[in-house]
């Protein structure tokens, strides 16, 4: 299994996991023709994207998905009910084929050739969102951003991964101190907002395990983070703290207009 956080902030969101029998994305949150340039960048074929999978209906995260499927019939979109429903009846992203919408749902795993996926709620404000792990070939990569905490639950399902893309969204002091109104702070804050560079380590602290190789530091605000203090708090608490990590675990800063290098998971 093979991965890369193509684009990840509040402009839009989108990740390639590739294994043996498929090519997926995690949500499309940039228009068709970005994502088809940013899969070139990691030299993968938009033609040969046969599955994506959605957490939640936020543009930043679902704007795309409708172009891709409409263009590619080959590709297999999956989200909750909830999530398809409010798409659906909001016309949000434009008429979808029907053969190409299929369901999985909170707390269930579900197993395709190679791959299975297992889905899992989170707590964001959104018709209902959720966040997958994705495990082939004995590998898992767990995927969480847009949450405005980690449940036990959640916890217990990401536990133990070989690899994370979590959100590091924001400093706590920039977003009090920065721009935004409070009614926006208050929402980032809430717990149906945002994880701040501190909650996210102390999240990842309690999941990770020695066999944790690969940490994607995702989701960074524009205006309320920085790359150097999401990277420098998450060095702080897991590799210069208690975190039960080998010493080459592979801290990866994320961007929103450049994609990361494939990793082997």
């Amino acid at each position: 299994m093979e991965v890369s956080v193509l684009s990840s902030g509040s402009t839009g969101n989108i990740s390639l996991i590739t294994t043996g029998q498929h090519k997926i994305l995690m949500d499309a949150g940039l228009s068709g023709k970005k994502t088809k340039e940013l899969l070139d960048e990691v030299g993968v074929d938009i033609n040969e994207i046969d599955m994506a999978f959605l957490s939640h209906d936020h543009s930043d995260h679902s704007a795309g998905l409708g172009v891709l499927m409409r263009r590619y019939p080959k590709i297999d979109a999956f989200a909750n009910t909830g999530t398809w429903n409010y798409l659906l009846d909001t016309n949000k992203i434009g008429k979808l084929p029907s053969q190409q919408i299929n369901t999985i749902e909170p707390g269930q795993t579900r197993t395709f050739g190679d791959l299975d996926v297992t889905a899992f709620a989170t707590s964001h404000d959104a018709a209902e969102p959720q966040y997958y792990v994705f495990e082939s070939d004995g590998k898992r990569i767990a995927f969480l951003t847009d949450t405005g905490y980690v449940s036990e639950t959640v916890k217990g399902t990401i536990k133990d991964a070989d690899a994370y893309m979590i959100e590091f969204n924001y400093d706590n002091m920039m977003l009090r101190d920065g721009p935004y109104s409070w009614s926006l702070k208050q929402r980032i804050l809430s717990d149906v907002g945002h994880l701040s560079n501190d909650e996210a380590g102390q999240a990842l602290l309690d999941v990770v395990c020695p066999k944790t190789k690969n940490i994607f530091l995702a989701h960074r605000s524009h205006h309320n983070n920085t790359e150097y203090l999401a990277h420098e708090t998450a060095k702080e608490i897991l590799i210069d703290g208690d975190a039960n990590l080998d010493s080459d675990v592979n801290i990866i800063d994320t961007d929103a207009l450049s994609p990361t290098k494939l990793v082997k998971i």
